[in-house]
């Protein structure tokens, strides 16, 4: 008897005999199946089974086109979340894949800090507003980290998904105005491949916060999927030396990147503005890409 009291200490305080057992949070997500949440989307209310009864007619709020959704391709479980004060019920919705046909012509993205993403066509989406959010979170989280009070916690916990918010808006915002250019041209969208470049990439101390915050990776997969929905084809393709090629003779030189924002080719003398130089360049590699791996 008193060993199996110990040992349900053990379990409780996480351990037993040195090995760590697995514990969730009392507010942890939930999965629930058909079989005990059903879906009421034209009264907008879900019934729920607990360990009280069920609990009938809670309702939730969506957008027309997330009820649109859920109302034709929810399938599986949806799991219940409880996050800063409020409860979200997250469905899991299984679209069906478009075919992909076939572009006509590649707009090239080059995805940066200073401008998000650049187009071949010449459309740059400043990160300047982006850039200043992050700096003044960023600023405001070392005074309160440094003052060190219940309350400067207190903060510090409502905005810690503040900005992360901020900026996968902004990057779904870009992603939209990419695809849906894309959509009405006929094109496809060429991406740079920049898995790893935070590890190649050697920045002085004071410019890796910036590189670390860079959220490229999420703007690649917003596009990613926003184009699969849209049967609009994605490729990937080769960062190296875009920037310091010339988009109109092919020549590559380092002197050719004047500085941030201009690009002067020293052997055709063809001008451009940096990011749009390589973004036409990553356009002509996607085109190439594409020829190479749909070659009959």
């Amino acid at each position: 008897m008193e060993r199996t009291a110990a040992a349900c200490e053990a379990v409780e305080s996480g351990h037993v005999r040195g090995k760590v057992v697995l514990t969730f949070r009392a507010d942890a997500a939930q999965p629930f199946d058909d079989r005990c949440l059903s879906w009421q989307i034209d009264a907008r209310t879900v019934s729920i089974w607990s360990v009280a009864g069920r609990l009938k007619n809670l309702r939730f709020t969506a957008s027309a086109e997330q009820l649109k959704t859920l109302s034709a391709h929810r399938k599986g479980e949806s799991d219940l979340l409880y996050r800063d004060g409020m409860w979200f019920l997250i469905a899991t919705c299984d679209l069906p894949d478009r075919p992909v046909r076939v572009p006509d012509g590649f707009v090239g993205v080059d995805l940066g800090i200073v401008n998000i993403a650049a187009t071949s066509d010449g459309i740059r989406r400043s990160g300047k507003a982006l850039n200043a959010v992050r700096h003044r979170h960023r600023e405001l989280r070392r005074r309160l980290q440094a003052k060190g009070t219940k309350s400067a916690k207190r903060l510090l916990k409502l905005r810690r998904r503040k900005e992360a918010r901020f900026a996968a808006d902004t990057n779904h915002v870009i992603a939209k105005q990419i695809v849906t250019e894309a959509e009405r041209t006929g094109q496809g969208i060429a991406l740079e491949d920049l898995q790893g470049i935070r590890d190649r990439v050697r920045l002085r101390k004071p410019q890796r916060v910036t590189l670390h915050s860079w959220s490229f990776h999420q703007l690649g997969a917003f596009i990613g999927y926003k184009a699969a929905r849209a049967g609009i084809a994605v490729i990937h393709v080769d960062p190296a030396f875009t920037s310091q090629q010339c988009s109109s003779c092919g020549h590559v030189d380092r002197k050719n990147r004047l500085d941030q924002a201009c690009f002067s080719c020293t052997s055709c003398g063809f001008a451009e503005h940096a990011d749009v130089n390589a973004a036409r360049n990553i356009a002509a590699r996607g085109e190439t890409g594409w020829a190479v791996s749909h070659a009959a």
